[in-house]
């Protein structure tokens, strides 16, 4: 689990191939540029853009290698060549939870609509399908790329639906946010909460207890 707070914006410095033709994921080597990998091994989990991915190798001081199916190369954006990446390492026992319960798994591709000043912030307007449209609310949580962040308005049509968010200044500073433009696809993590209330809702004979 994380929490959507970016502890690092790194950077994936190679991208290799796995063997196995063309339905073989990646290996990506990956700068961990200010995360403290000191308490890190093989086999603990990072965030890297919001997808959870597995530490495979520590090749070097500040780097660390993760493999990534092709699946998850499928449903995802940002994995597939060298560029900066949010970073974030899963929650320990007693940790701060700062943002709101992120699971890493990435549920499907938002579109950039806007990304534009208003005041002293940015609003980032994005377009979500529409089988994720249905877990978003106003004032609820979505993860952007490893962000947790709050919805300030949604607006539904017949193919989904646009959400509004407030981005202030730091968070922009500090996160992959900064090389965001309309039209950019971005990996959407919707509430686990979300998650749960639908199919107790949708659980047969749920409506009559």
């Amino acid at each position: 689990m994380f929490t959507g707070l970016v502890a690092a914006v790194g950077r994936i410095v190679n991208v290799e191939p796995l063997p196995g033709g063309e339905q073989a994921g990646v290996r990506l080597d990956i700068d961990a540029a200010s995360l403290d990998l000191g308490d890190v091994g093989i086999g603990d989990s990072i965030a890297v853009q919001g997808a959870c991915m597995t530490v495979i190798a520590l090749p070097a001081p500040g780097r660390f290698h993760v493999d990534v199916s092709q699946e998850s190369l499928s449903r995802t954006v940002g994995l597939h060549a060298p560029g900066e990446v949010n970073l974030e390492k899963s929650l320990c026992v007693g940790d701060q939870i700062g943002g709101h319960l992120v699971s890493g798994h990435v549920d499907g591709l938002g579109t950039v609509v806007r990304f534009a000043p208003v005041g002293e912030s940015r609003e980032l307007v994005i377009r979500v399908p529409r089988d994720l449209a249905r877990y978003l609310a106003y004032k609820g949580s979505v993860t952007v790329n490893g962000i947790s962040l709050t919805v300030n308005r949604v607006a539904d049509d017949a193919d989904g639906c646009e959400i509004s968010i407030n981005v202030i200044p730091h968070t922009q500073a500090v996160t992959t946010l900064r090389n965001v433009q309309a039209g950019d696809k971005v990996n959407i993590e919707i509430d686990t909460i979300a998650r749960y209330v639908e199919r107790m809702l949708n659980l047969p004979g749920a409506q009559g207890r």
